[in-house]
């Protein structure tokens, strides 16, 4: 049997996986007119997949009125242009990751990894650029299904954001932290500032919510905050 194109994790809340694995998520916000939110646009050639998972959860691109970006990465901004052009939602974004999104440009990385300095002196690794819309703010709570708050969590990029929906109880992590055969964190190379990625994470620890939603690697429905906890505990992280 064909695997789903999507994973209703909550009513109304969709984990749509663009790459083998759960490798890599975007999210659906289906709110009860059936105008519909995405988080993240996964890969140039995720949006074929997206469409897909939206035709599957019974919606169309013309339904989708926002596409809302965790951070200005190609794995998750890749389909971000097409994805705009096809549907005519808003793009929003972190005001400190827009300037990004409008280049095309991926954010500056961690200089201090080796693996950080060789991708500065590689040529391409960027995305189309795409107009933002609106720009959002740490503690901004934007009309999406009952709320849908901003948690600006950078370090993985400037304005690198974790989402927590109120009304679902649904944390999504961004790229603080992954999923990927046990918690972990980003390779420091993919991060601007990795010290600061970690850092951040704690914001992580002191929220409540129901289920951790990753953009690298499936949920966590069974205690994820203190599974969250004691990853940074066990990364010697302090969360207090």
């Amino acid at each position: 049997m064909a695997k789903a194109p999507a994973t209703e994790i909550r009513p109304g809340v969709y984990r749509i996986p663009t790459a083998p694995w759960d490798l890599v998520n975007s999210y659906a916000f289906v709110d009860d007119d059936g105008q519909v939110t995405l988080v993240d646009t996964g890969t140039k050639a995720a949006p074929k997949k997206i469409s897909a998972a939206l035709s599957w959860i019974g919606s169309a691109p013309s339904q989708v009125t926002r596409i809302v970006l965790t951070h200005a990465h190609p794995d998750h901004a890749g389909g971000l242009n097409t994805l705009a052009n096809e549907t005519g939602a808003d793009v929003v974004a972190h005001e400190a990751d827009a300037p990004s999104l409008r280049s095309g440009r991926t954010p500056a990385r961690d200089l201090s990894s080796f693996g950080g300095r060789l991708l500065e002196r590689l040529p391409g690794g960027g995305f189309t650029p795409t107009e933002v819309a609106e720009e959002f703010v740490d503690g901004q709570v934007l009309d999406v299904g009952g709320g849908l708050e901003v948690v600006h969590t950078p370090g993985h990029s400037p304005g690198h954001v974790a989402l927590l929906h109120h009304r679902s109880g649904i944390l999504i992590t961004g790229d603080s932290i992954f999923n990927v055969r046990g918690l972990r964190w980003s390779p420091a190379f993919f991060c601007t500032n990795f010290q600061l990625t970690k850092k951040t994470a704690t914001r992580l620890a002191e929220l409540d919510y129901e289920v951790a939603a990753f953009t690298h690697g499936p949920q966590i429905t069974d205690g994820p905050r203190d599974a969250i906890r004691d990853f940074l505990r066990r990364e010697r992280v302090a969360t207090d």
